[in-house]
């Protein structure tokens, strides 16, 4: 495992202070945050978080896919979530390409990934308008169930609201 030598010694330095055993797993402030994989956002803090507060759900993108509503089910059912933000950002990698520039991207390594929709983002505020909607609209919570979409802006620090 050489490839990962830096990252398992630093969690030895992690684990000699841990102190979060007890948490439970169940969203302390009811919340589960949609945002994207890039590592310019630490959701817990700039929401004002602590481990345990919130479910966090990453994907490219910030997406609401099949799979982040599957997960966003059992969140609410089985982990005390009462409310979701979904939050993307500025300068996103997702909305400067299309999906055709990824399989194209990708088939210059010899690689077909015809098989998969990367949900890029030409227009930022419509896929998140799109996305509160699919959340809103799915008949697999209880309903009312708040739901409100956020732009981060990754060189502020700062939230922007946009409603539907």
């Amino acid at each position: 495992m050489s490839e990962f030598d830096d990252l398992l010694a630093d969690n030895a330095k992690y684990a000699a202070g841990f102190t979060g055993s007890d948490l439970t797993g169940r969203a302390a402030r009811g919340l589960a945050v949609v945002t994207c994989m890039d590592s310019r956002i630490d959701p817990l803090g700039l929401l004002g978080l602590v481990p345990g507060d919130a479910k966090i759900l990453r994907n490219a993108g910030a997406r609401v896919t099949d799979d982040v509503l599957r997960t966003l089910v059992l969140a609410v059912f089985l982990l005390g979530v009462e409310r979701v933000l979904v939050m993307p950002h500025t300068d996103c990698g997702m909305s400067k390409v299309s999906d055709n520039d990824v399989h194209a991207l990708a088939q210059q390594q010899g690689v077909d990934t015809r098989s998969l929709e990367f949900h890029t983002v030409p227009d930022q505020q419509a896929a998140l308008r799109h996305d509160l909607t699919r959340i809103r609209t799915t008949p697999f919570f209880p309903h009312p169930l708040p739901v409100g979409g956020a732009i981060y802006d990754v060189h502020t620090g700062r939230l922007q609201p946009v409603e539907l």
